[in-house]
């Protein structure tokens, strides 16, 4: 993809991005809905992972402006602006060499579950899902890894902008199955109002990653430092304790 000029963000950003001076250092934050980890609400970004980006901007004295985009303009908008960070990036090692890395900031564990009134449904391995669809948002880390594993979009794969969508596609019977976050099936079913218990997880498609910050290769490197030093800071002073108790609990 070629890089556009960073002149074009705030088309994507808004007049957010205009308010720093033309020698403050900006750190431009864009991510996804995906709560609690990061998403958008009427007062503007939210979560787990905004709020610890916040206090790292603090913490290396950098100042920070954010956006919540669907995840494939969000990739676009990082690509396009040199002083980007994305997240919550999955680190794989297809993205290896796409970032350079701060992190982690917390664990990953993705279920596929079904309704729980599906009893019907048994899924212990992938090979057993014959005709029926697994949701999965497009483009995701969860998305490649079932795609990589010869699942096809279309036919196995039900693909949505996000995992509201795609539980409320499953339930109103549009799929089968849906790969989520455990901490973010139980987070989208109670804004529903529905008890946990709706859902059955079925099997684990993966729990072996963590979720980074992801800056791109050409960022300033010192950057990178200053903000990876400022999250350890942050782990040994107790603060991200405390706020991942806020969403983790």
């Amino acid at each position: 993809m070629r890089r556009r000029s960073c002149l074009a963000l705030p088309a994507l950003l808004g007049p957010r991005l205009l308010l720093a001076g033309p020698d403050e250092a900006v750190l431009v934050g864009i991510t996804e809905n995906l709560p609690p980890l990061n998403y958008q609400d009427d007062q503007g970004a939210q979560g787990f992972s905004v709020e610890l980006l916040r206090l790292m901007a603090a913490q290396a004295g950098v100042k920070l402006v954010l956006q919540v985009l669907p995840w494939q303009r969000a990739q676009q908008a990082a690509e396009a602006e040199a002083r980007s960070v994305l997240f919550s990036l999955t680190r794989t090692p297809e993205r290896e060499t796409l970032y350079q890395w701060v992190g982690p900031i917390a664990q990953r564990r993705i279920l596929i579950y079904r309704l729980a009134s599906r009893s019907d449904l048994t899924l212990t391995q992938l090979s057993e899902l014959g005709p029926a669809r697994i949701g999965v948002v497009r483009d995701s880390a969860a998305d490649r890894q079932l795609q990589a594993a010869g699942l096809r979009p279309g036919l196995h794969l039900e693909q949505g902008l996000d995992d509201a969508t795609n539980v409320r596609k499953l339930l109103a019977g549009r799929m089968e199955y849906v790969a989520l976050l455990d901490w973010a099936a139980a987070w989208n079913l109670r804004q529903l109002q529905l008890p946990y218990g709706t859902l059955q997880p079925v099997m684990e498609q993966d729990g072996a990653r963590s979720y980074f910050y992801g800056l791109r290769t050409d960022a300033d490197p010192a950057l990178v430092k200053r903000l990876q030093a400022a999250l350890d800071t942050l782990k040994r002073d107790g603060r991200y304790e405390r706020l991942r108790q806020r969403y983790f609990r």
